[in-house]
């Protein structure tokens, strides 16, 4: 009971956070793996995803209501990444996910420089695709941010937010808005194998499901009376600790994942010759 207690704060946060600029991850999956030691990994997934699901659709439907969003170009990227994010979550069941975290780690870096260093980046509404390049600048979106969410997760709404930026040339508030519609896509597709095999914990993920959409709800708020100077500085806290995250897996532990990585990647190259 405790645990559930302690788990429902960390999914207000997460929803919070996640309505915002993305990045609920960081702070619901660890969360997970402390309160709830020895459970599976794909139930863990699978349980997160059920809570995270809830903030986002609630997120969404708030700045559907508020924001003007490009569905010429968000709606084939949701339709892609759902099933790309299906084939995610199951690859998850078979595949390491420890290997992409130093990719995942150098794009961050990557993401989080360019957004300090360029100062008007997702201050101006100005996009500079044409109507062809939308839809399928889109699909390629859906394809890869899909499988990397059913597959692994953390970060999802915030490379979103900084594609929809600086290729698509939305403003911040607007690319969390986008955001949104793509994440419940793969939310979902991800929810629906996680659920068919079994891999929730229904009373755990339902009232921690409760608690991220309050979250959310306060966080779309904040962010549509803020606007996108405030998602801005939000999005490089986020990013940052995201890096530190990361950073500290890979590093923390005497390089430990680093060695279990080089072993894994040995091992595969075996497999293959």
């Amino acid at each position: 009971m405790e645990e559930i207690i302690y788990l429902c704060l960390f999914a207000f946060l997460a929803g919070f956070i996640d309505s915002v600029v993305g990045g609920g991850g960081l702070i619901q999956l660890p969360a997970l793996f402390i309160f709830l030691p020895g459970l599976p990994v794909p139930t863990i997934f699978g349980t997160g995803k059920l809570a995270s699901i809830a903030g986002t659709t609630a997120a969404m439907l708030r700045y559907v209501r508020s924001v003007r969003i490009n569905y010429i170009a968000i709606l084939p990227a949701a339709g892609v990444a759902f099933v790309f994010s299906f084939l995610g979550a199951r690859a998850l069941s078979h595949l390491d996910a420890g290997l992409l975290k130093p990719l995942i780690l150098l794009l961050l870096i990557l993401v989080a420089i360019y957004t300090f260093i360029k100062k008007d980046f997702g201050s101006l509404h100005a996009p500079k695709l044409t109507l062809a390049k939308e839809k399928l600048y889109g699909l390629v979106v859906g394809m890869v941010i899909g499988f990397y969410d059913g597959f692994f997760g953390p970060g999802t709404g915030s490379f979103l937010i900084f594609v929809f930026i600086g290729v698509f040339g939305f403003n911040f508030l607007a690319a969390s808005a986008a955001a949104k519609v793509v994440n419940v896509a793969t939310n979902l597709s991800a929810l629906l194998y996680f659920g068919y095999k079994g891999y929730i914990l229904y009373e755990v993920a339902v009232p921690m499901a409760v608690c991220s959409v309050l979250g959310s709800q306060l966080g779309t708020r904040t962010a549509l009376k803020r606007g996108t100077a405030f998602v801005r500085v939000l999005f490089l806290v986020v990013v940052t600790g995201i890096i530190l995250k990361f950073g500290y897996d890979l590093y923390g532990s005497g390089g430990s994942e680093l060695s279990n990585l080089a072993t894994s990647v040995r091992q595969w190259l075996g497999r293959k010759g």
